[in-house]
């Protein structure tokens, strides 16, 4: 009897972590980058602007903050300027980070659950540990444990405007892993906002709010057309649910995550998609900047500084910032893919993932508002708490900066790649290397000229010889001399009678 041969086990192939995107992929996350690239240098010109005004006007500055206005009846929306843009304008904020979470559930990142694993762990890990060192660092006496949240979020206008400041490359896996970690960042905070700062809750409201929703969610479905009727529609939402006691922002999120963001028959885009598409530009490039102007403006001097590594609340925001967001995002990745067997991409490295977590720890907008609303009833403090997200922002940033610094030739040459286009059809080259019909394109493309391809075999040389083989008097056989066509030894291209 004849020995059978081994049977081997199949192998499990293990999935790539921070792999090239699909080109659809790419091509969105592409453009709205793009968009909140633009927004985040507004962002950080506003907030040089509202910390320039604070220190320079401070009495201006306070002044415009508390401008009422707006009606006082039916539902108290006689609200101050800074009110408004923390109530109002980052409603617009969550209403894309509604519809890009959504969008990221149906058709992006988040769609499956193996792909869907790391950015989320990720995402939680980056909230939960400066969280607990918040806590930790507010544990004593004289701490202030109602500020936890406040170092808990990534802003990815922010992050994306300091690369383009400081001219940092970033291939595209990485800031669509950056998009998709924020994304759920910011899916974390609203949920936070809305249990652990909402208060004084009026039922009435709140169940005419959520009435609102459903009409909302109801004429969209039955592919209702017409901004007219959902752009009253979603200012009445929103007033209901400020009235109501839950943050105002909730209404934001929750109208982004009822629209349709998957696409049906001959559609090009989704309306999901096509609503963001026209709505980011506001958000980034309107409502976040003028948040940021009434938000950022806070008295910098030796006291406050001082203050933010002396006090216990300031301490722990920059902490959990700094360290927290960094060994969270990271931490929650690496030990996902090693559970999970996921691969890295070869083109890039760990260290390439550890930039990109300290450069998470930019928290800006969100922590913003976490921290009017977590000391509410003590401004001093809500200003300092201000101070320390500005401080360990600028930290993160600079830490980040540095460290991507160190790896930018490598990923300009990464982006270099992913952008070329030989052929010029729109489509880069990486997604077609292996379609026949784009490799003969290209070769194609870099034949030469049939006038430069015959070269002296086209021309006469001057010696009434026409393509001939050899040089003038030559023969062309073996071995002869011949500058275009000789079959001889390559080595023999001198005078026939020395040789080399």
């Amino acid at each position: 009897m004849t020995d059978q041969p081994p049977v081997h086990e199949p192998t499990t192939r293990r999935r790539q972590f921070l792999g090239r995107l699909s080109l659809p992929e790419r091509t969105f996350i592409t453009d709205a980058l793009r968009t909140e690239t633009v927004g985040g240098i507004l962002l950080l010109i506003a907030a040089v602007v509202a910390l320039v005004w604070a220190n320079v006007w401070p009495h201006a500055y306070e002044s415009m903050l508390d401008y009422t206005v707006g009606p006082s009846a039916p539902l108290h929306l006689d609200l101050s300027l800074a009110t408004w843009a923390q109530d109002g304008l980052l409603t617009v904020f969550f209403f894309v980070a509604g519809i890009e979470l959504k969008r990221e559930f149906v058709a992006g990142e988040l769609r499956t659950p193996s792909a869907a694993a790391l950015p989320v762990v990720a995402a939680v890990c980056g909230v939960a540990l400066p969280a607990i060192l918040f806590a930790l660092v507010n544990s004593g006496s004289g701490g202030h444990p109602g500020g936890w949240a406040i170092p808990t979020a990534t802003d990815i206008a922010f992050a994306l405007g300091v690369l383009a400041v400081v001219g940092s490359h970033l291939p595209s896996a990485l800031r669509a892993f950056l998009l998709t970690l924020a994304v759920v960042d910011d899916l974390i905070a609203i949920l936070i906002i809305a249990i652990f700062y909402s208060s004084g809750i009026k039922f009435w409201a709140l169940g005419l709010a959520f009435a609102g929703l459903v009409l909302f969610w109801f004429l969209h479905r039955r592919g209702v057309h017409g901004w007219y009727l959902f752009v009253p529609l979603a200012v009445v939402t929103w007033a209901l649910m400020h009235e109501s006691g839950i943050h105002a922002t909730v209404a934001g999120v929750a109208m982004g995550l009822m629209l349709r963001c998957h696409r049906e028959g001959d559609e090009q885009h989704s309306p999901g998609e096509h609503i963001e598409h026209l709505v980011r530009p506001l958000s980034a490039g309107l409502a976040v900047p003028v948040f940021a102007l009434f938000s950022a403006g806070v008295v910098v001097s030796g006291p406050a500084l001082r203050d933010v590594f002396t006090q216990a609340a300031p301490i722990g925001i920059v902490i959990g910032l700094v360290v927290g967001k960094s060994v969270g995002i990271f931490g929650g990745t690496w030990l996902t893919a090693r559970f999970t067997r996921a691969e890295l991409n070869p083109q890039l490295k760990w260290a390439d993932m550890v930039a990109v977590s300290v450069l998470a720890g930019i928290g800006f907008t969100v922590s913003l508002l976490i921290g009017e609303l977590a000391f509410p009833d003590d401004p001093a403090l809500a200003d300092l708490a201000k101070t320390a997200v500005l401080v360990g922002s600028l930290i993160c940033a600079t830490l980040a900066t540095l460290l991507l610094k160190l790896r930018n030739r490598h990923y300009r040459e990464l982006c270099e790649e992913e952008d070329r286009d030989l052929d010029g059809d729109g489509i880069p080259d990486v997604y077609q290397q292996d379609d026949p019909a784009w490799r003969a394109r290209i070769a194609e493309a870099s034949r030469p000229p049939a006038d430069e391809a015959s070269g002296d075999a086209g021309r006469s040389d001057g010696t009434g010889h026409s393509g001939d083989a050899g040089p003038s008097g030559g023969t062309g056989r073996p071995g002869g001399t011949g500058r275009s066509g000789h079959s001889g030894n390559p080595g023999n291209l001198g005078n026939p009678g020395k040789p080399r």
